[in-house]
């Protein structure tokens, strides 16, 4: 797989290049946000990992040029921490993922490969597990046949552990990808939403989805 890697801090893009390249992936590594922009719209890649903080034009605007020209290349995007409203923009215009720094290669890895399995069975925006789907795009739930009402932070952690079936989050990690920093990680936060999603999601299923592991977080499980 041919990876475009688009990041402007040396050392961040030289981990990255090298975590990749071990990995088996064929990596072209680019600072500039213009000459990002080039590059995608001329030259075929399998995913582009893009940073949003560039010179020159920015991750979110290279990501709406791309959709606009009705590229549909996989876009994983890298954000700081503190760039909540960043990433949900870019999930709006399209980007298939995003990463916070700091993040393991192993996680990058794993999300490029994530990716290139629903890009091979699943329309864009939609994420399955058994029959549960997840729609992106309309921000409609359905187990089955049934559809699914959740709040604005039900989806988001639903969606969170749909995107990489079988891991396992902390409720630390489900706090920062869902709420933000501004919580006590003491809070009960995700063990109250996530009870309202397994009454929403698995009370009526055979096949219960969302799993504890005990004494480390929550995940949904793999489809066998």
């Amino acid at each position: 797989m041919r990876i475009l890697v688009v990041e402007d801090e040396r050392k961040i893009a030289g981990f990255i290049r090298q975590g990749l390249e071990e990995h088996g992936f064929t990596v072209e590594v680019c600072s500039n946000g213009d000459d990002a922009f080039t590059l995608a719209t001329t030259r075929p890649y399998d995913t582009i990992v893009l940073d949003i903080m560039l010179p020159g034009r920015d991750g979110l605007s290279i990501l709406r040029g791309l959709r606009e020209r009705k590229n549909t290349v996989p876009v994983i995007l890298v954000t700081a921490r503190t760039e909540l409203n960043e990433r949900i923009d870019g999930l709006n215009l399209g980007a298939d993922d995003y990463l916070t720094k700091p993040f393991y290669v192993e996680e990058l890895v794993a999300r490029i490969h994530a990716i290139a399995r629903r890009a091979k069975d699943e329309p864009a925006g939609l994420l399955r597990v058994g029959d549960l789907t997840v729609d992106l795009m309309q921000r409609q739930v359905r187990r089955g046949e049934s559809e699914i009402e959740l709040t604005a932070r039900e989806f988001s952690l639903l969606e969170r552990l749909m995107r990489t079936p079988g891991r396992v989050f902390t409720r630390t990690q489900l706090l920062e990808h869902v709420w933000g920093y501004d919580f006590d990680p003491e809070t009960n936060l995700v063990d109250v939403n996530i009870r309202r999603l397994r009454k929403k999601i698995d009370d009526e299923s055979a096949a219960p989805l969302i799993e504890t592991v005990r004494g480390v977080g929550y995940r949904v499980r793999k489809s066998e």
